[in-house]
């Protein structure tokens, strides 16, 4: 029998505030108060990180903390690779949302001869690039790793060869390139986009579900729209950002926007991707216990959300 692996990624190298890195013990500190077993019941791994590189002087300026970063992607490959011979169903909670590239190189790793499928529920595109990027954060350039795209129609941007040498590394990772390609990916919630990346994910006709679309059509039909949309794929990795979220509720993150999901929704999103028997990994991210203003309230839902799909995930394992 197949069962849960949680496995916790600190790193925040990718992410342009400090704290995203200590989500994991925040949700954990969310369970002990609510008197939850949910890590007893699923006894967590936890990968190193190189948070503490976060104190280096700044050497790629379009690619913030890169070499680390790569060093990070193998680490949560390898991982993922592990947890899938073992016939184990991880999911993941890291730091900030470039380590999302990590578990993606992974599961092509386990899996190279299959499609994979990416639903990504965030309020940004995360398809920047070193040529693109307005902060340098490899935070909002994990889905460009996945597709090695550079975006170079849309560059603003001129990195030095340090930081080319280590994005081509990057995109490298496990010896396939490009992971997914764009009629493989689906966004849900994406409200929040610079014009390089609104040019590329219109360019390529990438599925967006808007939040004001879900509610009109609800969620039931845009999970089983977007199921369909990636029948051609073996397996679907989902990645759920907190930002995905309405700033209201989600002040717990590094990147808050306004008209978001609320708690029930997302709720209902991930307990309803979690029934799919081609979903293989769910991560969630970006949840910064620093930046909540609300107690530990990003943390607790984060806690929920986890609780719901797992439920959904082992009543099919």
């Amino acid at each position: 029998m197949k069962r849960i692996k949680i496995i916790s990624v600190n790193s925040e190298l990718g992410a342009g505030t400090r704290g995203a890195g200590m989500g994991f013990d925040a949700i954990r500190v969310a369970a002990w108060t609510k008197g939850s077993k949910y890590f007893k019941e699923h006894p967590p791994t936890i990968l190193p990180s190189n948070n503490d590189e976060v104190l280096d002087d700044i050497e790629t300026a379009y690619a913030v903390k890169i070499e680390y970063i790569v060093e990070m992607y193998k680490r949560i490959a390898d991982v993922v690779v592990e947890c899938m011979k073992k016939k184990e169903f991880p999911i993941i909670i890291s730091g900030d949302h470039s380590n999302a590239g990590g578990t993606i190189a992974g599961l092509r790793m386990a899996f190279p001869k299959e499609k994979l499928g990416v639903i990504w529920i965030d309020a940004h595109s995360d398809v920047h690039t070193p040529y693109t990027t307005p902060s340098g954060n490899l935070h909002g350039m994990p889905l460009a790793t996945a597709l090695a795209v550079d975006n170079k129609v849309s560059q603003i941007n001129n990195p030095e060869k340090k930081t080319i040498d280590a994005w081509e590394r990057l995109k490298k990772i496990g010896g396939i390139s490009p992971k997914i390609s764009f009629k493989d990916l689906i966004y849900i919630a994406a409200r929040d986009m610079e014009k390089p990346e609104k040019y590329i994910v219109k360019k390529n006709n990438v599925k967006i579900y808007s939040v004001q679309k879900m509610r009109e059509t609800g969620i039931q039909f845009v999970v089983e729209d977007a199921l369909r949309r990636l029948d051609h794929c073996e397996r679907i990795y989902v990645s759920f950002d907190v930002d995905s979220m309405d700033a209201n509720v989600s002040r717990g993150t590094g990147t808050p926007v306004k008209s978001g999901l609320y708690e029930s929704e997302a709720f209902s999103l991930m307990s309803a991707l979690g029934k799919s028997e081609k979903v293989c990994c769910v991560e969630l991210t970006e949840i910064n216990p620093t930046l909540d203003n609300k107690k530990n309230l990003m943390a607790e839902i984060a806690l929920e959300i986890l609780e719901q799909t797992t439920i959904e995930i082992e009543k099919r394992l």
